[in-house]
């Protein structure tokens, strides 16, 4: 049942925000890729993509604390392109949560916005995988 609702979800997020987001995180990814010292913003960028696109069933969690790079790759994938594209997520949030059937697909919106505006030392993995972290079960 739960993997019948995901499916669900992800598809009407896909019709109201996921292929417009995905085309953002894209471009984001090709103009990071121009450079070779911008690249790893636009493999972020594309691992992004990815999630925004079909998000149901996928969790971001932390991987540790960033190194001194990651946080100052944070710092300006932030000022160049996470601000907008938290935006994004923002404005197509708002525009979900018209509806009662909106209002999931809008908190999952909102809740992309950590991710969206520091991405390195983060890790995007299956829900399953992420409760399991969590709460891992006791060994005979």
């Amino acid at each position: 049942m739960r993997s019948l609702i995901t499916l669900i979800l992800n598809i009407i997020w896909l019709v109201t925000a996921g292929w417009s987001l995905f085309l953002a995180y894209v471009i984001a990814g090709i103009l990071a890729c121009i450079f070779i010292v911008t690249i790893p913003f636009g493999v972020a960028s594309f691992r992004i993509a990815g999630f925004v696109l079909w998000p149901f069933g996928r969790e971001v969690i932390d991987v540790g604390r960033p190194t001194a790079v990651g946080t100052i790759g944070n710092v300006i994938w932030f000022v160049v392109a996470g601000w907008w594209l938290a935006l994004g997520h923002v404005v197509t949030a708002l525009a979900q949560a018209v509806t009662i059937i909106g209002l999931p697909l809008a908190w999952a919106n909102l809740k992309l916005i950590p991710v969206t505006c520091f991405p390195f030392g983060k890790e995007v993995v299956s829900s399953d995988d992420a409760r399991a972290a969590m709460f891992p079960t006791a060994r005979a």
